[in-house]
């Protein structure tokens, strides 16, 4: 499949792929670490040294680090010198006027510090921020940053998703993630700077509608303009003028009109054609006060009489369970070129989507995901208490991630809740109902263009689709389960595979598409060095095909499914139910592999 090209951020490194600007540093390797709140007055000052060496931004726990303490631990600190030359790099002076430093995501609590004065705070642990450098401190010609992480390792409100609250892992959780385990990069930006772009294609409408946020209120007479090519073709060019921090403005597409051709530029995963943006900020007087670059993909996502819709038209889809995580990093990719490699393989292997499992995934996966086409179902990870705490922050980071990432073609579902993880007894408190009711709507109001799942896997509320998760071994008692309409019409009130109700308020999922999100979860591991453990346990590599096939073949059976989600990709630690090893090798043919998800007979 041929890769279609954007701007400023072909090569993937770019943390923050569709808002791009030239100049920018990053500030990943080499950091002074420590663990432990000793001696913090004079560590938030900067002057102190701290005592060991880390790898940023992989996490503590993690080998590639160079700690690699994985026992529990609640406060981390981290510091490095950022240099004339860093700050030149970033572009300072160049073409912007304040330096900032951008934070992916650091795990749970965050406080930042330049030469002794503090930049600012973040709660989240899967959420960025930016924090910007006061002027009289970059003039000093270099500068001491210390970042000082909290995060508790019992604490089950935290949206924490796999990160086990035990000692050691056990059943389904791993290692826990503290601190930086995402990109941090500096970057210069102008004081009337672009902080946020939202894409949202009209496929009936042949538009794109474009909304903006500035880091203020712009002087009057700004105007802001936005030009959307594809290849050499300008397929639009609009300016406004704004008055407003917040714009918001619908860029016709004129190509579209033609309703035999319009077709040509929809993205889908078997063709993933994106179009590059750039938007500019000029001030009164037409001085350019800000230049960034951006990509989309025209599609529409949405259901309709039993079916996933792509692009308005039915879809069938071939999902896989990804954990994202590695053993060498745990939570954070070893490199960006290993996320291009994992949304490549999971391509090479049959699938045309991923289910990126109770992790707000790297953006740089999202960019790979759409470049190379790959369908994403937008999760987070959950809390695993429910208390008034857990929910502030499970709506905070949730709120934040969707405005994140809405913009992604490849995000077509968004799933809030998983398994009633942090809602435990959804059944019977209508508090617990609210919550993925809210959740549901919340959804909807920041993003109505997609499909989203109240509770994945069981007792959904509201959701567009109805998803259950089903770990059948033989395909003797798993095929008859949705071989017929009259099977998927009586499942809405009924109980479940799992033993839980499938949906818990009347007609909450009633003609909705059907899918199994999760299924399989076979184990092959004869060489690992720790216990494993699956949902069966294969005897060879020809059992381990043999009931992988089967499994399959028996949901491809069902004329009426709209989907299916295999578990797993890989083996993660004692969870060796993976179709590649944790070093992403396969532990079939990748032939073999393909032709097993995309239903293709044995040979």
């Amino acid at each position: 499949m041929r890769e279609t090209s954007t701007t400023s951020t072909d090569d993937g490194t770019y943390p923050r792929p569709q808002l791009a600007r030239p100049r920018w540093h990053d500030l990943s390797g080499e950091w002074e670490f420590a663990i432990g709140d000793d001696d913090a007055p004079a560590r938030r000052a900067g002057g102190t040294a701290l005592p060991r060496r880390i790898q940023v931004p992989y996490p503590p726990e993690s080998p590639l680090s160079g700690i690699g303490d994985t026992s529990p631990y609640d406060v981390v600190w981290y510091r490095r010198t950022v240099t004339a030359d860093d700050v030149a790099t970033a572009g300072l002076g160049t073409q912007g006027d304040a330096l900032v430093i951008h934070f992916g995501a650091v795990d749970h609590d965050a406080q930042v510090w330049a030469d002794g004065h503090l930049l600012g705070a973040h709660t989240g642990g899967q959420t960025p921020f930016t924090l910007e450098v006061p002027a009289e401190i970059v003039q000093r010609g270099a500068f001491t940053l210390v970042v000082r992480a909290y995060d508790d390792p019992r604490d089950v409100t935290q949206p924490r998703g796999k990160q086990d609250w035990r000692d050691e892992p056990h059943s389904i959780w791993y290692h826990r993630t503290t601190g930086i385990w995402q990109p941090v990069w500096l970057e210069a930006v102008p004081r009337t700077a672009v902080v946020r772009l939202d894409w949202r294609p009209d496929v009936p409408g042949g538009a794109v509608e474009l909304g903006a946020l500035l880091a203020h209120r712009p002087e009057r007479g700004t105007r802001l303009a936005v030009e959307i090519t594809a290849g050499e073709e300008t397929l639009a060019r609009q300016e406004i003028r704004i008055d407003d921090a917040e714009v918001s403005l619908t860029v016709p597409l004129h190509r579209q009109t033609n309703g035999q051709a319009y077709e040509e530029l929809l993205w889908s995963p078997e063709r993933p054609t994106l179009l590059d943006a750039r938007v500019t900020v000029t001030g009164p007087d037409g001085a350019l006060l800000d230049d960034v670059t951006s990509y989309l993909g025209l599609r529409s996502t949405g259901e309709a009489d039993g079916k996933f819709l792509l692009n308005d038209r039915p879809y069938y889809v071939r999902s896989v369970l990804e954990q994202g995580y590695w053993p060498e990093s745990h939570l954070a990719a070893p490199s960006a070129q290993a996320l291009r490699d994992e949304v490549q393989l999971i391509k090479d292997l049959g699938f045309n989507a991923a289910r990126v499992h109770q992790k707000a995934e790297d953006p740089r996966f999202l960019y790979w995901a759409d470049r190379l086409g790959l369908l994403v179902w937008g999760e987070v990870a959950a809390p695993f208490a429910f208390t008034p705490r857990a929910v502030e922050r499970t709506v905070r980071e949730w709120t934040d991630l969707v405005l994140r990432d809405r913009s992604h073609p490849c995000i077509v579902t968004w799933v809030p809740v998983n398994e009633s993880w942090g809602v435990q007894h959804i059944a019977h408190d209508p508090a617990q109902q609210h919550l993925t009711r809210a959740l549901y709507h919340l959804t909807k109001a920041l993003d109505p263009t997609r499909p989203v799942i109240s509770n994945d896997g069981w007792e959904h509320t509201e959701s567009d689709l109805l998803t259950l998760h089903d770990y059948a071994a033989e395909r003797a008692v798993l095929e008859p389960r949705y071989a017929t309409r009259e099977a998927l019409d009586a499942l809405p009130g009924s109980v479940g595979p799992a033993g839980r109700r499938v949906t818990l308020l009347p007609c909450a999922a009633e003609g909705k598409p059907v899918m199994v999100t999760e299924f399989g979860g076979v184990t092959w591991a004869p060489d690992a060095d720790i216990d494993t453990w699956g949902y069966s346990v294969a005897s060879s590599p020809e059992d381990f095909e043999a009931r992988v096939r089967a499994l399959f073949d028996a949901l491809h059976a069902s004329p009426v499914l709209a989907g299916v989600c295999y578990t797993q990709l890989t083996d993660t630690l004692q969870e060796a139910n993976g179709l590649t090893d944790e070093h992403r090798k396969p532990k079939l043919p990748v032939e073999t592999i393909r032709s097993i998800v995309r239903g293709a007979p044995a040979r």
